[in-house]
């Protein structure tokens, strides 16, 4: 990775990190300080509160990228300590689509004239956990990639007792 990209990405991480920080604050806000225009009416209740914990996970996301960033900036991304980020962007992400798949369900007695938007919203919670399956299988191709940078080592070490 180039300095740019690492530096645009590491700004972007920033900025989104804020600005979930930002709609956090605003939804416990409206939730804590009775300032509910719609009267703390259960859907919307539970909608804000499916949003908090979204951004929570987008959070979790946002940090472990950042942390994955620093160490390809290093150079030590093909480590077995990269696994834990990795894991806790596959964590982040099967969570949003439990929430995605909890604000489905929630929507869906309203749509009961309409199921098409039903259907649909669960076909985005799959493709939401089509993401972290992806993630899954990068994941795969890291300990690969891990797995080689240790032989090779192991052979650079032998290969210097040779010489």
């Amino acid at each position: 990775m180039g300095k740019l990209t690492v530096r645009a990405l590491s700004a972007l991480l920033v900025v989104v990190f804020v600005g979930t920080m930002l709609v956090q604050a605003l939804m416990l806000w409206t939730l804590v300080s009775g300032n509910d225009p719609e009267d703390g009416s259960l859907p919307l209740t539970a909608l804000r509160v499916i949003t908090i914990l979204g951004m929570a996970s987008a959070q979790i996301a946002v940090v472990c990228v950042g942390r994955l960033v620093t160490m390809v900036r290093r150079g030590t991304v093909f480590s077995h300590a990269a696994f834990r980020y990795v894991d806790g962007v596959i964590g982040a992400i099967v969570a949003a689509a439990l929430l995605w798949f909890t604000v489905t369900a929630l929507n869906a007695p309203g749509q009961r004239e309409d199921p098409g938007v039903t259907v649909i919203m669960g076909g985005v919670g799959l493709a939401i956990l089509g993401v972290a399956l992806i993630v899954l299988v990068l994941r795969m191709l890291l300990a690969q990639a891990v797995a080689r940078d240790v032989e090779a080592a192991q052979m650079q070490a032998e290969l210097d007792e040779v010489i």
